[in-house]
């Protein structure tokens, strides 16, 4: 069984919402990028997505596209990001997924892609600028190899569209919580909140609220609404506060534990 479909079956027995955490890999480096993920598995974080640095990431504020900028200047490529994922899964089990837009697996290569995905442990994979329409091949090249294809749905997704997605999708779907770019917010969005409930009328695949998740207070403010949330932007700035790799990792690591004392206190 795939690692995110037994992470949620045990998020769902427990009653535990999950977590799950973005890294732009090779920010401020590959070293520090794999040390990170260990402490996040180690804070309890549900799962990691280990973003692929691209030079034109149209999904991502400004944030993230900084960080993506950072880490492209210092070379980082798709192939940088499946050997990290490599050596991280011979030291955790956590789930492991990439965001990566379609270009550079285009240029890799699908089937070079998704065999070399699976030798590095990924357990999903997110390519947020590749449509429904436009997903078929990947999505059953990874199939076939146990890797989940994660699909989005937004605040603007008719029901058509979502009938046509939850066909498809596998692991859970990405709901973005917002009809704008990535970025931290002070508030779940209402428009979040509404989008769970019309996919979850249609599905019983999990779902993870995505796109503006930044404080303990949105989880307790979500209630029984989702399955998981997905932290991107305020963990990423964090790690761009600099520092040594110390300082980042306690940076980080406390804000996780403040997250996972709120859903601890929850279930």
């Amino acid at each position: 069984m795939n690692r995110i479909d037994q992470r949620f079956a045990q998020l769902r027995a427990s009653g535990r919402k999950g977590l799950i955490g973005y890294l732009t890999a090779g920010d401020p480096d590959l070293e520090v990028t794999g040390a990170l993920v260990l402490e996040m598995a180690r804070c309890g974080v549900d799962m990691v997505e280990l973003g692929v640095p691209f030079s034109d990431p149209v999904a991502d504020g400004p944030v993230i596209q900084a960080a993506s900028a950072r880490a492209l200047k210092k070379g980082v490529t798709l192939e940088d990001v499946l050997a990290l994922a490599g050596t991280l899964r011979a030291r955790t089990g956590i789930p492991l997924l990439m965001m990566t837009y379609y270009n550079p697996i285009f240029a890799y290569g699908i089937p070079k892609f998704v065999k070399t995905a699976l030798k590095s442990g990924i357990d999903g994979v997110v390519v947020p600028d590749l449509p429904l329409e436009e997903s078929e091949e990947l999505c059953q090249a990874m199939e076939t190899a146990g890797i989940h294809f994660i699909y989005f749905l937004s605040p603007t997704s008719s029901a058509e569209r979502i009938v046509e997605t939850v066909k498809r999708a596998r692991g859970f779907i990405y709901c973005v919580s917002v009809t704008g770019v990535t970025g931290a917010r002070e508030a779940i969005s209402e428009l979040g909140r509404k989008l769970l409930n019309r996919v979850g009328g249609f599905t019983q695949l999990p779902l993870a609220l995505g796109f503006g998740i930044s404080s303990p207070e949105q989880l307790i403010a979500l209630g029984d609404d989702g399955d998981a949330v997905i932290i991107g932007s305020a963990i990423v700035k964090l790690v761009e506060a600099g520092g040594t790799t110390e300082e980042i990792i306690n940076r980080v690591g406390k804000f996780l534990n403040d997250f996972k004392f709120i859903e601890s206190f929850r279930s």
